[in-house]
């Protein structure tokens, strides 16, 4: 491939949950823009995988004229990173803080070494500049440390889309908020508390239609919601559509950090304790891009209608 050519290609990095929704919506716009090709970096061991479902992935993203490209993130040297990614004109890093602490600013410095065009780097999920460094959760400040690669250079553009957590995780019963099976709904911080959640599919439609947006979004975070609730706001909505009573329990600031005292590598804990606060995990869906511009989103009302009673 060379730069020279007239088509804009893009690169994803990854087709997990979130990369292949992106993928996907990529291509549909791809469909309407000629002069643009999607390409997506996949593990060798990945593309030669004969496990059914991820066979079926990359059949279907062949199928939608993606081009797979061979890599691993993860055990690259960040120059030889830069060489696989200097062909491409916009990088999109669908790998998220599994690939393990550093990756998020290795991918970054690759980027800036390669003269990536446009970057949108592993930033969905909840606002980094708002909460800060030195939170419950130590990764978060990784995030604070591409943002200010990325300011403190003029030559890749970049943009940031905020999402909030998975709707999902808002019921993953390791994150222990919504307990199914006892019927219980845990609040982190206060029942007045809100978070801001986005599904996949909706976020990869969201990411897509930013990217090709006119006025072109340049340097800055977009924000997107496929809904904003307090927890009381969830428990009373689980209750009326699951139609049984559940215990509501408070954690306090307090009780999770002290929980994080006790196991102070647990994960888990540090997630409750940052949504706990309060701070830079939630914002009006009014004031959001997708709000703005029209798009309906998956709220939690629906997304429990799919999940727990359809199914």
């Amino acid at each position: 491939m060379n730069r020279t050519d007239k088509q804009d290609a893009i690169l994803v990095l990854g087709a997990g949950e979130l990369g292949l929704e992106v993928l996907r919506h990529l291509a549909n716009h791809a469909r309407d823009h000629h002069a643009t090709r999607v390409h997506v970096l996949l593990r060798p061991s990945t593309i030669e995988t004969t496990e059914p479902i991820k066979r079926r992935e990359i059949d279907e993203l062949r199928a939608l004229n993606i081009e797979v490209v061979p890599g691993d993130i993860v055990s690259t040297e960040k120059d030889a990173l830069a060489t696989l990614l200097s062909p491409y004109d916009t990088v999109i890093s669908c790998i998220g803080f599994s690939a393990g602490c550093g990756t998020q600013t290795k991918i970054t410095e690759a980027v800036l070494q390669a003269g990536i065009k446009r970057y949108i780097p592993w930033q969905f999920g909840v606002d980094y500049d708002t909460i800060g460094r030195g939170s419950a959760q130590d990764v978060f400040d990784e995030q604070l440390d591409v943002r200010d690669m990325l300011r403190t250079q003029s030559h890749t553009e970049w943009l940031i889309v905020a999402t909030g957590m998975f709707t999902s995780f808002l019921f993953e019963p390791a994150f222990d908020v919504v307990d199914l099976e006892r019927g219980e709904v845990h609040a982190l911080g206060s029942w007045d508390n809100q978070v801001t959640v986005t599904t996949p599919e909706d976020i990869g439609r969201l990411t897509a239609a930013i990217l090709f947006h006119e006025p072109r979004f340049t340097n800055e975070t977009v924000f997107v919601a496929g809904d904003t609730i307090s927890y009381g706001e969830l428990a009373d909505m689980l209750e009326q559509q699951l139609g049984r009573a559940f215990k509501r329990e408070e954690w306090s600031t307090h009780h999770l950090n002290n929980a994080l005292k006790a196991d102070p590598d647990n994960n888990l804990l540090k997630y409750r304790a940052v949504f706990a606060a309060g701070v830079g995990v939630a914002w009006p869906k009014e004031a959001t891009f997708n709000h703005l511009q029209g798009f309906e989103t998956v709220d939690v009302l629906n997304w429990i209608r799919h999940n727990l009673i359809e199914s």
